[in-house]
């Protein structure tokens, strides 16, 4: 053989080879401790190869089984529930997806950018998968796009946002579930053969019953600093889906996505179909760790303004009720400065004329100020709170209305409730249709009217108290299973607005609490209301499991009288470890207490930048007992807060030294007591070593019966 033509067919083979692995790539989606493997099959379909730590070296990668398609479709050869079913124009509902292309990119914030394009060659329909990967937060943010090419409208029946395909020995499922002043009760669950499934059909306020995220422990139940763990959440604040499936072969097929129930989905020739965003991340450290890399990630990259501080506040709600006016408003400004805090908000009831807000039975829906109330309107309460040296905040809920309303009876088209039924009302209101843009441009012109009007305003509260009952939009028509999907997306049509238009106006998702709690909403809101249910001692619970996935910088938390057994110093030390409010009457406490919130809310002052900013560390789960135990680190590791609760502990119980964690064990820290009311820990004022506290720890427990709570600074 010549040395030439050697060197042809040398170079035919290399082409051949190339022209395979071109074909045939192995895809790579990848963080610091997360890895995300693609296989494209002999057959031109895709296979998610892996998911797990990553493996550093790249020919490994050719070893790794097939695996199980990454986008199943319905009505092909696999029996288990699809990620895709789409009905053509002409009835026929398979789809082969084949892999066309990928791509690449680093986004302007740092995250690797993947999209993976897959084609069916009978019918034109493209899947346009995205990965966004956080390298150091070990977080993959996820979501997909349904495109129709044919010349007539098709129909989505399923439409998941990922499906990922687990394979291990065992599987823990870990839920939180609950209802209105019970939110987030956790429990875990084996997963065997079969589906377990988590979803919503509340519509307006979906995670009343159940948020939307999950914990899934491999192999063996996880504990709070060690095990295999996947969490995950879906950004979409309406009908979510879940599905959990155990395959014959014991792999775990996990869909997330919008709940396909009532919610078929006609797409234009032409139009694409963006999912939602399913967001994870695994560790293998335990709980805790996964939690930080959320708390992490949404504080630099999803929460809206992550990186500012959050404003402390007094709320008149327990103070007046419906029953206020211009002066009793103007002495509660009063106490919020004497307390110490940034601002005054004014709650529910200001509003309506012809229907008054005296109870939540009528008024809803009227946003003008009730003249008896508030003859000078807000722009004298925002005067008059300038003069106190606080700012102002309002309560609203733009997507609600009570039938007894003047927008009520002016636009009964407005709202979705049934044609030709009996309205249900759930707590005597209904939602308004956000699919029809007249009732967009009605909720953003309630926030616009305020702001254009009263530029100080520097607050909104933003209420959601009922799902969507009656079902029946009269502006959908014949379109009514895109009710639920075009109502949250014309919800964020309005927020997109507001927030181009006053981007620098913090906002609470209030929703009665727990009601709307998801990543989406948060882009448009700083900080969300956990629960109406304020007890200090079920806060320590409701707090604990929204910090799974949530950073403390999001959760607002308020003292008040609820759980009157409890002296205000356990009310306030369990509030501080979130962001602190008040909603309650000073005029009726006693002169100590008095005096002991506002050293609290100056001593919140000077560690808020630990606990919010700062990596949080679950030292004891008050589900596990009668304690509980939670520490902040700053990031240099300079500082850190501790919190300790006893809730009535049990006579001469055993107890054992609490070990801190994420301190610098070569540096010394000096110990120190805050928000001190006597029974000081006996070490108080000592330094130790960070080896010491988090090898030794601290006796941060005692048996003392009732509630006892103790904060420490560590510097």
């Amino acid at each position: 053989m010549t040395k030439r033509l050697f060197s042809i067919l040398a170079a035919a083979l290399l082409c051949t080879v190339c022209a395979v692995a071109q074909d045939k790539p192995v895809i790579k989606v990848e963080t610091t401790g997360v890895q995300l493997v693609f296989k494209v099959g002999d057959n031109g379909r895709l296979y998610q190869s892996y998911l797990g730590k990553p493996l550093t070296h790249d020919s490994d990668l050719h070893h790794l089984p097939r695996g199980i398609e990454a986008y199943l479709t319905h009505g092909m050869e696999d029996y288990f529930e699809p990620a895709l079913h789409v009905e053509h124009s002409d009835h026929n509902s398979t789809c082969e997806l084949k892999y066309q292309s990928h791509s690449v990119t680093t986004q302007a914030d740092g995250a690797q950018h993947t999209v993976i394009t897959l084609a069916d060659d009978v019918y034109p329909t493209t899947v346009k998968m995205h990965f966004i990967a956080y390298k150091d937060q070990d977080i993959i943010v996820t979501n997909t796009e349904i495109i129709n090419g044919e010349k007539k409208p098709v129909v989505l029946h399923k439409f998941a946002s990922s499906l990922l395909n687990i394979n291990r020995s065992r599987y823990f499922l870990t839920e939180y579930h609950g209802d209105w002043a019970a939110e987030v009760a956790m429990s875990e669950t084996e997963l065997n053969f079969g589906k377990k499934v988590l979803d919503t059909k509340l519509g307006s306020r979906a995670s009343m019953f159940i948020p939307s995220f999950f914990q899934l422990s491999l192999d063996a139940p996880a504990t709070e600093n060690a095990g295999n763990v996947l969490v995950g959440t879906l950004a979409w604040t309406g009908n979510y889906q879940f599905t959990f499936e155990v395959d014959n072969n014991g792999v775990l097929r996990l869909l997330s996505g919008i709940n396909p129930y009532f919610s078929e989905y006609t797409l234009k020739a032409g139009e694409t179909f963006t999912t939602p965003d399913f967001i994870f991340t695994l560790s293998d450290s335990g709980r805790g760790k996964a939690a930080r890399n959320f708390h992490n990630w949404a504080r630099n990259y999803r929460l809206k303004d992550g990186k500012g501080t959050r404003m402390t506040l007094l709320n008149n709600w327990e103070a007046t009720y419906f029953d206020f006016n211009e002066e009793k408003l103007a002495g509660l400004m009063g106490e919020a400065k004497k307390l110490g805090v940034d601002m005054f908000l004014l709650d529910d009831g200001w509003f309506g004329n012809k229907y008054p807000r005296s109870s939540d039975h009528q008024g809803l829906g009227d946003w003008d100020e009730t003249k008896d109330k508030l003859p000078n309107k807000i722009g004298y309460l925002c005067k008059t709170a300038k003069e106190k040296g606080v700012k102002f905040g309002i309560w609203i809920e733009p997507e609600m209305v009570n039938p007894k309303s003047e927008l009520y009876e002016k636009h009964p088209d407005w709202v979705i409730h049934l044609p030709n039924r009996k309205e249900y009302y759930f707590r005597n209101q209904l939602v308004l249709d956000l699919s029809n843009p007249k009732v967009q441009e009605h909720v953003f012109g309630v926030v616009d009217r305020i702001l254009t009007e009263n530029p100080e305003v520097a607050f909104f509260k933003w209420d959601c108290n009922s799902p969507i009952t009656n079902i029946w939009s009269n502006y959908l028509k014949d379109k009514q299973t895109h009710l639920y999907i075009d109502y949250v997306r014309g919800l964020y049509k309005v927020l997109d607005r507001i927030k181009a238009k006053y981007p620098n106006v913090p906002m609470m998702l209030c929703s009665g609490g727990s009601g709307r709690i998801d990543y989406e909403a948060l882009e448009y809101f700083t900080e969300f209301w956990p629960s109406d249910n304020t007890d200090p001692v079920e806060r320590l619970y409701i707090q604990w499991g929204y910090s799974s996935v949530y950073p403390v910088k999001a959760q607002c938390a308020h003292v008040t009288t609820w759980n009157k057994e409890s002296d205000i110093k356990f009310r306030v030390d369990v509030a501080s470890m979130a962001k602190l409010g008040f909603d309650i009457k000073f005029s009726d406490m006693s002169k100590d207490d008095a005096e002991f919130c506002r050293n609290a809310v100056t001593n919140y002052n000077r560690m808020k930048p630990v606990i919010l900013d700062g990596d949080q560390y679950r030292l004891v789960s008050p589900y596990e007992g009668r304690h509980a135990s939670t520490m902040f680190v700053s990031e240099d590791k300079s500082k850190a807060v501790v919190f300790a609760f006893d809730v009535n502990p049990r006579y001469r119980e055993h107890l054992l030294p609490v070990k801190l964690q994420g301190l610098d064990p070569n540096r010394q820290y000096k110990v120190k007591e805050t928000n001190e009311r006597g029974n000081n820990y006996w070490f108080n004022g000592r330094t130790y070593s960070g080896e010491y506290l988090m090898t030794v720890g601290l006796d941060l427990f005692s048996t003392r019966r009732g509630l006892t709570s103790h904060i420490l600074e560590l510097e």
